[in-house]
């Protein structure tokens, strides 16, 4: 059986854990360090980065997540949880958990009324694009050598290309909501990065 924690301390944790319930996947609500044993993956979910890291630092889960990230675990981070994963973030007073090489700007696209949506091309989900759902997103501005790119936007103004879906190893983040749409994949892809490290019971 494949248990996945979703951090549940603010923002759409709720979102998350409805898509793998549709897939047939136990969940469990993190709020702890005894919340955390016995999970097959983690995901930390979107919502205000600057609250969520408050939140960590006051449920004391800075250690005990940066552990679980350490033992190898697949963990996936969208919009908010992606900054919690860089290795360094723009303007925010909270330490991250350092588990991707790669330099965030927060907000960077804009503000709420900014938000958009884009379809994107994802090789990793085959079939069509993914349309992708941003809320006050985070850039991605550099990454290390050992990120793998999954996915980028283009931004005209800067004539460049950005990443919006990351991962090194068993790490994976998005600037994006995949659980505010209907399309599973996203999360598919999630459950087989856990399948595939041994980890699940469901493997075995």
């Amino acid at each position: 059986m494949t248990i996945i924690g979703v951090l549940a301390l603010q923002g759409d944790f709720i979102e998350h854990e409805s898509m793998l319930r549709r897939l047939g996947v136990v969940t469990r609500q993190v709020r702890s360090a005894e919340d955390l044993r016995g999970l097959d993956g983690l995901i930390i979910p979107g919502g205000e980065s600057t609250t969520f890291c408050r939140l960590m630092e006051d449920f004391k889960l800075y250690e005990p997540v940066g552990a679980f990230v350490k033992t190898g675990a697949p963990v996936w981070g969208t919009c908010a949880g992606m900054i919690v994963l860089a290795r360094n973030a723009s303007d925010l007073d909270f330490p991250t958990l350092e588990a991707l090489d790669m330099e965030i700007l927060r907000n960077a696209y804009g503000r709420q009324v900014d938000s958009f949506e884009s379809d994107l091309d994802v090789p990793e989900l085959g079939g069509e694009p993914f349309h992708a759902v941003f809320i006050r997103a985070p850039v991605v501005a550099s990454v290390g050598p050992g990120v793998e790119v999954m996915a980028s936007t283009r931004n005209d103004a800067a004539g460049r290309d950005e990443p919006v879906a990351v991962r090194q190893g068993s790490v994976i983040a998005t600037s994006f909501h995949p659980e505010l749409t209907n399309d599973e994949r996203f999360h598919r892809y999630f459950l087989d990065l856990v399948r595939s490290s041994g980890r699940s019971a469901g493997s075995k």
